[in-house]
């Protein structure tokens, strides 16, 4: 496959500029290995004030989560050619707070986070593994890289959302493994499902299953809202 013309409309957006909110189009010739991501670094060195983040390129630190023809997607692992459509349409996140461009604000999405959530769980792999003798065991990262991809997917408003109802239960499962002392367990675990309870926890849910959709790494959030929902009625 060659090298084929897209156009590519991009969201611009500046506080307080009353110009803002608005689409600029470019046309680039885009070979078929080109990323959504590599579009926009090529745009920005025509444009240095083109705003929005980037990191790793290869799908693991989830900062260049946008919408991409209305759809979330990680820019990096999102190929031009895959898309079916000679126009692509990139916009910021929904639900947080834009900052310039594709640039939002994180703040509000992590302050909704469980305060002692780990970045490291017990790992599942090889079970039978014995581990050295200074551990006590495997540890591998989240699956959830942050991306916010989910929260921007999720059609409901008044919510704390995928990501955090997600997390919170993963951090019940880090805490039923990892706590030794008799009787710790309970009063642990019904912390975090007082908060699942919250008026903007589980029940607010609508099972619309947009997160685990567009999740690119597999977390499936609805799965975990569930569980929640299960373990408060149980």
């Amino acid at each position: 496959m060659s090298a084929r013309i897209f156009t590519f409309r991009i969201f611009r957006y500046r506080p307080g500029n009353s110009e803002s909110g608005r689409f600029e189009e470019a046309k680039l010739s885009v070979k078929p290995s080109t990323t959504v991501l590599d579009v926009l670094e090529e745009l920005r060195g025509k444009d240095p004030t083109l705003l929005y983040r980037h990191s790793c390129h290869h799908g693991s630190c989830g900062t260049c989560a946008c919408r991409i023809n209305g759809s979330e997607r990680l820019a990096c692992l999102t190929r031009v050619h895959d898309l079916g459509t000679t126009v692509v349409t990139v916009e910021p996140l929904r639900k947080l707070g834009k900052l310039g461009d594709l640039l939002v604000d994180w703040t509000d999405f992590f302050l909704e986070y469980p305060a002692e959530w780990q970045t490291l769980r017990h790992s599942e792999a090889h079970p039978e593994a014995r581990p050295p003798q200074e551990l006590s065991g495997y540890s591998r990262l989240e699956n959830c890289i942050e991306c916010g991809a989910c929260v921007s997917a999720c059609p409901v408003e008044d919510f704390f959302g995928p990501a955090v109802l997600a997390a919170l239960n993963r951090e019940r499962y880090n805490r039923e493994r990892s706590d030794q002392e008799p009787g710790d367990t309970p009063e642990r675990e019904r912390s975090l499902l007082e908060m699942a309870a919250h008026e903007r926890g589980v029940e607010n849910c609508r099972r619309a299953l947009e997160c685990s959709r567009v999740c690119p790494t597999a977390v499936y959030p609805a799965r975990h809202i569930e569980e929640l929902r299960k373990k408060l009625k149980g």
